[in-house]
């Protein structure tokens, strides 16, 4: 079996783990009353909103306040991120990424979110990224899983980073906790992948730590992510993202949207207009085994 199918089943198996609560492959955390279990029986946390700002830090990037943003399922025409390049804790570097993603919306490209085009996203951008996410926590790993397309992303606890961790789509992460938080420190993500969903470019010098913990009585998982890259930002900056527990009910026949058992894969959809090549060829192309295998599937580690 190929090291690609491997991974690939390994995460439907965990997927199916955490939803159908197979004991067989979920470790005890339980039995160790001071870590916070975020498995919650599996059934996973929903993503409430975007990123907040926190204070004190400088601001990560937003929309340009002349662009009006319209997010999906609000009423009106949902049109495209574009990223403010006049923020004040932006490099070049980073300024001229961003011109680069809104001039092709300038120009009429229907800018789209990577996972659509099966390209994992890289951290902390999957943490902003709409779906449903779940942990399976054992004592020398724990998989963060996006139930979307299934990405696995391990974090393996209580050990150092390694001295020059391959360059990998979602980096290598190392954690621990501390009290109810889970602290994950990720380093070595590839510079094809961007910082946010404006397309913020980084470098090889990326360092991004989370800090995951239930608030509200365990009916909301926040997590607290702090950026650094001096490619990019002159200053480390902060901000929080919240998931609110699942609620919805088990599958009923012939209907799994919105329920534990709900699958949204990535796939070319209708972002390809066979009628317009000059459109189509500004795509990046869905990765295939020969040449994105890691760009699909592989999450570092």
């Amino acid at each position: 079996m190929s090291k690609i199918k491997a991974r690939h089943l390994f995460a439907g198996a965990a997927l199916a783990a955490l939803i159908y609560g197979v004991a067989a492959l979920v470790p005890a955390v339980a039995a160790d009353s001071t870590i916070p279990d975020f498995m919650q029986g599996g059934i996973g946390w929903n993503s409430a909103g975007g990123m907040e700002h926190v204070a004190g830090s400088p601001l990560p990037v937003g929309q340009d306040p002349k662009v009006k943003y319209v997010p999906n399922n609000v009423g009106g025409q949902p049109t495209w991120r574009y990223g403010d390049v006049n923020n004040p804790n932006l490099t070049d570097f980073a300024k001229e990424g961003l011109k680069k993603a809104n001039q092709m919306i300038d120009a009429g490209f229907s800018m789209y979110n990577r996972t659509s085009r099966c390209w994992q996203p890289g951290i902390p951008t999957l943490d902003l990224s709409p779906g449903r996410t779940y942990f399976l926590q054992t004592p020398k790993t724990v998989y963060i899983i996006w139930q979307r397309d299934q990405i696995v992303r391990p974090v393996h606890m209580n050990v150092a980073h390694s001295a020059n961790p391959k360059p990998s789509w979602n980096g290598e992460s190392v954690g621990h906790y501390e009290g109810d938080t889970l602290v994950v420190d990720t380093i070595g993500q590839t510079t094809k992948s961007f910082v946010d969903l404006y397309r913020t470019p980084h470098s090889e010098k990326l360092h991004v730590v989370e800090r995951f913990r239930m608030i509200e009585g365990g009916k909301k998982l926040q997590v607290e992510i702090t950026v650094d890259d001096p490619a990019t930002f002159k200053q480390p900056w902060k901000g929080t993202k919240v998931w609110e527990k699942v609620t919805t009910q088990p599958a009923e026949p012939g209907n799994v949207t919105g329920t534990f058992a709900e699958e949204i894969r990535c796939m070319d959809g209708e972002m390809v207009n066979p009628l317009n090549q000059a459109y189509a060829d500004k795509l990046e192309p869905i990765p295939t085994d020969k040449d994105g295998a890691e760009q699909r599937l592989l999450s570092g580690g």
